[in-house]
């Protein structure tokens, strides 16, 4: 007996306001699902504050001198996008979230030693002060990309000049970083994960839009 078609989702947005934030390595398409979740739920976008950044193209350059300062910059931008979170009445969508500074991008720099313990300590002083009264994510969507080659082609599709020199040792790093990152969320901050394979996935379009959404959809059920 031919099984009947799952139904699609309504594309709602949830009864409840829902501050959700995507997670995951650089190139791993996080800004992508971001948009695509806000046009299909309704959500207020919240893009990661890349184009305006001052320092970022200087730390691409000599990451030991410019970590800290980029650190500080990302710190005070995505506390900014919290406190405008907590004053908009409709769901948010951010498409980094606020802890990856600290748990993953912080420590792997400093683990690098492009970061004295001073400046990790000092970092942590800052972060524990200024997100001390913010509104944390409801839930977290991370992308997990195995595969270093396939973040390298995304990146490069994408023509960043200051993301030119990123190197695929880089990468595989943050990823070691990444692979525990849902658990850190969760035990750590309570914070609810959903986890998806985007390696093959393309989620832009067609059977991979569709999917990814339908687990998205179903996630913010919960």
């Amino acid at each position: 007996m031919k099984k009947a078609a799952r139904p699609k989702r309504n594309g709602k947005a949830p009864a409840r306001k829902l501050f959700v934030a995507m997670a995951g390595n650089i190139g791993a398409g996080k800004t992508t699902a971001a948009k695509m979740i806000s046009q299909k739920f309704g959500f207020e976008l919240f893009d990661e504050p890349v184009i305006d950044n001052r320092f970022l193209k200087h730390y691409y350059t000599d990451m030991r001198r410019w970590s800290f300062t980029l650190q500080l910059e990302f710190l005070i931008k995505r506390v900014e996008h919290h406190e405008l979170i907590r004053s908009v009445s409709k769901s948010c969508i951010q498409d980094r979230t606020l802890h990856e500074d600290p748990e993953i991008f912080a420590k792997y720099l400093h683990g690098l030693g492009n970061m004295t313990d001073a400046e990790l300590d000092l970092y942590f002083d800052y972060f524990k002060r200024l997100s001390k009264e913010i509104a944390h994510p409801d839930k977290v969507i991370c992308f997990d990309v195995p595969k270093v080659d396939v973040l390298l082609k995304r990146i490069r599709s994408r023509g960043r000049d200051e993301e030119k020199g990123i190197q695929s040792t880089f990468l595989r790093g943050l990823n070691g970083y990444y692979g525990t990152f849902p658990m850190v969320l969760s035990n750590k901050y309570g914070i609810e994960t959903l986890t998806v394979d985007v390696t093959e996935l393309d989620i832009r379009d067609g059977v991979g839009r569709e999917h990814f959404l339908d687990k998205v959809s179903d996630f913010f059920a919960r």
